[in-house]
């Protein structure tokens, strides 16, 4: 089984962040606390799992800034009490594993190996996915209209044709959608609309 020597640790929570990072530390693993997703975003980890206290959205968030920097680390999430539908949230929302707190280091360990495991392809290709909507999104309706042609195989001509606009005009989208999605070929963009789920 792997083990996990670097751990980042995300709690808003003062003394519950002390009371991990000071039992972590015991047991040979390397924490570093973070008191939000801003806080760990300016001293982003090289490597290792990511430890969350589950609260409102910030599991989204911390994938979504994961997405930008273009690295994905396994997330496990704790929480008090968590409800079955909370569990299920977190793991949809990108969460590798779910802890109830308090939990014993030895407990923690085990889990932190086991999400190390898991993490790989399924996280991957979610990040993956994040990562294209997010690029997507910086497109224009009209720059969005022309990839969706690109990605169907069609022409300047036949795009222009279809969206009522010239092929000169239709080159400039085009142009415009490339660099916005930080593609070098249509080949790129196409695999980009495709990870996003914009085109099957």
């Amino acid at each position: 089984m792997e083990t996990i020597s670097n751990l980042t640790l995300v709690d808003s929570n003062s003394r519950r962040r002390a009371g991990i990072t000071h039992a972590l530390c015991s047991s040979g693993i390397h924490v570093e606390p973070c008191e939000s997703i801003a806080e760990l975003a300016g001293a982003w980890p090289r490597a290792g799992v990511i430890l969350i206290h589950d609260e409102g959205d910030i599991i989204s968030q911390l994938i979504e800034t994961m997405a930008r920097h273009g690295e994905w680390f396994p997330i496990v999430a704790y929480g008090e009490n968590p409800t079955a539908h909370r569990i299920v949230r977190a793991v949809l929302d990108g969460a590798v594993d779910y802890i109830a707190w308090p939990v014993t280091v030895d407990e923690l360990t085990s889990t932190f190996a086991g999400s190390a495991q898991r993490a790989g392809s399924v996280s991957n290709a979610r990040l993956r996915e994040i990562m294209a909507r997010s690029r997507i999104e910086r497109l224009t309706r009209r720059e969005r209209e022309v990839l969706g042609g690109v990605a169907s195989g069609l022409s300047n001509r036949m795009i222009g044709e279809r969206l009522a606009i010239s092929p000169r005009t239709v080159e400039i989208h085009r142009a415009n959608m490339l660099h916005k999605l930080g593609a070098t070929h249509t080949s790129d963009a196409i695999r980009i609309a495709i990870e996003a789920s914009l085109v099957h």
